[in-house]
């Protein structure tokens, strides 16, 4: 029997891939096209995830080429810009990076690490009983003991395991695509009134802009548009004139498509052995946030998975998936269909919630909040059982970062809190002399490791493989310890 197999080789289930290898599990990808797409569907990357990939030492690797990696200087918020310039403690950051590139990255990182990817392997079926799950793929059944569904927003695994997705589905098609043109249609456009980015008109909204010399990124907004996945050229070009009443020099497609946005959240992100990731779990009708919320779902649950696995945490560890990231699903839903509500409403009423959204988003409080909530939605994780309250305190100094993404704090010698995480196992960070950190020197799985820096938020860091805190100061470090990361077999 297999330890995991991950349905859909996207950069979530790859994602998902590398983290189990690298915890000790043996996942197995099964992918049911033939070849890896070189669709760009996505430009890049935004939020905590940026940090993960640093956490694994991987960010120098992913961002080389790239035309911007770090923090992000701005951000729309639906249709109205964030700008962070002179606002400290931003934490959004962003990396640029098409998805083809990201996969093939991702897919040579998770062969790196011995991750069999099996492609032109569809699956059908799903059984599960109490010891494994059975999946119908490829030439004939195969079973693991855990199954994990990556395969996006049409799931057969979260079909067949019975997990609803309900939501809402948006009137307005996007048409969207890239196209091979002279970037100097913009100047053959002034003329008409049109610039860079999103062009609101009464019939609807044309997006036009670039990121890369050559290449032209085009999309449609209007009620009634084609919904369809196929688009033709002459469908996208007819779509623009009906909103701008001009034709746009298109230029030579290089990829076409046609959805509507959607809201939805499953029910479930685990029925049994069976847990869902990515587009799988949510669907986010506006802001970008999709890849971000999808591959850190990805690294919540591989070091959990591989621990139970590997018989070094009681089995409903597993539970704390769901109960953490279902709520991130939530709030990150909660926003988008707020960014997708402020962009819709048009006439005079919509530039006035615009106009005054502006202005309110100029101020360094409001522009700071929502920042956290593109960057990973400002949940704070709890204890194990627990729902997410808040998280449990540890030092009175250090009790506001437990439950947080660990601050990547700059270390003597020059090191950073970064490069402690790059094999994603626990580490006890000891800022203050040995406090806590003698009684957790023999176990074989966290990493003690003792450093100063200034300012230190508590004298002890017990950090989890995803790079929250679990706990924080001296004071039953030993509790927190066997909770999140004791054996199995322990009382």
């Amino acid at each position: 029997m297999e330890d995991v197999l991950i349905v859909g080789a996207g950069p979530v289930g790859l994602m998902l891939a590398c983290e189990l290898s690298l915890a000790g599990a043996r996942p197995i990808v099964l992918e049911k096209r033939a070849e890896a797409s070189e669709l760009p569907k996505a430009n890049g990357l935004g939020g905590q995830i940026v940090e993960l990939l640093d956490h694994r030492g991987l960010l120098d690797r992913f961002s080389a080429g790239s035309p911007f990696s770090g923090r992000a200087p701005g951000f729309p918020f639906g249709a109205v810009p964030l700008r962070f310039d002179g606002i400290d403690d931003i934490p959004l950051r962003l990396l640029l990076i098409q998805q083809p590139r990201l996969e093939r990255l991702l897919a040579d990182r998770a062969r790196e690490l011995g991750v069999e990817i099996r492609r032109g392997c569809e699956v059908r079926d799903l059984a599960q009983d109490e010891e494994g799950v059975t999946l119908g793929a490829g030439d004939g059944p195969i079973r693991a003991r855990y199954v994990v569904g990556c395969d996006g927003a049409r799931s057969v695994v979260r079909e067949r395991a019975g997990i609803g997705f309900p939501g809402t589905t948006e009137a307005e098609g996007l048409l969207f695509g890239h196209f091979k043109a002279d970037i100097k249609v913009f100047e053959s456009l002034e003329g008409e009134g049109l610039e860079p980015g999103w062009n609101r008109r009464p019939n609807g909204r044309v997006l036009l802009t670039s990121l890369q010399d050559g290449v032209l990124i085009a999309g449609v907004r209007a009620p009634g548009g084609h919904t369809d996945e196929e688009v033709s050229l002459a469908d996208f070009r007819a779509a623009v004139r009906d909103v701008l009443g001009v034709d746009v020099p298109l230029g030579e497609p290089i990829w076409m498509s046609s959805t509507v946005a959607q809201g939805r959240l499953a029910e479930r992100y685990r029925a049994g052995r069976v847990f869902l990731a990515g587009d799988a779990a949510h669907l986010f009708p506006a802001g970008g946030s999709a890849l971000n919320v999808g591959m850190t779902d990805a690294v919540n649950l591989g070091w959990k998975l591989a621990a139970v696995l590997r018989g070094r945490v009681r089995e409903s560890l597993l539970d704390t998936y769901e109960v953490e990231r279902r709520a991130l699903g939530e709030r990150t839903l909660m926003h988008s269909r707020a960014q997708s509500a402020i962009d819709r409403v048009e006439g005079e009423d919509g530039e006035a919630l615009r106009e005054l959204l502006g202005e309110v988003f100029a101020f360094a409080e409001p522009a700071r909040h929502l920042a956290t909530l593109l960057h990973d939605s400002g949940v704070r994780y709890g204890s194990p059982g627990a729902s997410n309250d808040g998280g449990r305190g540890g030092s009175k100094d250090g009790g506001e970062v437990v439950g947080r993404f660990v601050p990547d704090l700059a270390l003597e010698g020059g090191a950073r809190v970064a490069e402690l995480m790059h094999a994603a196992r626990p580490v006890l960070l000891d800022l203050g002399g040995g406090a806590g950190s003698e009684a957790l020197l023999g176990d074989d799985w966290i990493d003690v490791v003792r450093a100063r820096c200034d300012d230190p938020p508590a004298d002890t860091l017990l950090i989890r493989p995803d790079g929250y805190v679990a706990w924080a100061g001296a004071d039953g470090i030993e509790e927190a310890a066997r909770d999140w990361f004791g054996l199995a077999t322990l009382p």
